[in-house]
């Protein structure tokens, strides 16, 4: 299905909201990949990523409650689907495939 499969950084978003359960907002996603990758993230990648994969229907969104650290702003907070944990259990399974297909390389 075209504009369905995930790119690797969508797929790294996914697997973190799916990790970050009820504190999934850009924020904490972008830091979670940075200490998990040791690549520095902008938020705006993470935004990008996070409308991307709503729109596929691989993510929820939702208005968490307000807080005194962000002036009683309220965050934007994220939930992995039905669909999106259907998603990435496609794409390990497909690289476990592959990976169990490698031929023992002797260098």
């Amino acid at each position: 299905m075209k504009g369905t499969h995930l790119g690797e950084f969508e797929e790294l978003v996914l697997l973190t909201c799916a990790l970050l359960i009820n504190s999934a907002y850009s924020v904490t996603i972008g830091a979670e990949i940075e200490e998990q990758t040791g690549r520095t993230i902008t938020l705006s990648t993470v935004h990008t990523a996070l409308y991307r994969l709503e729109k596929k229907g691989y993510l929820e969104s939702y208005m968490g409650g307000t807080t005194g650290e962000r002036g009683g702003r309220r965050k934007r907070l994220y939930r992995i689907t039905a669909s999106g944990f259907e998603v990435l259990n496609q794409a390990k399974d497909m690289r476990n495939r592959m990976w169990d297909m490698m031929p023992d390389y002797k260098f």
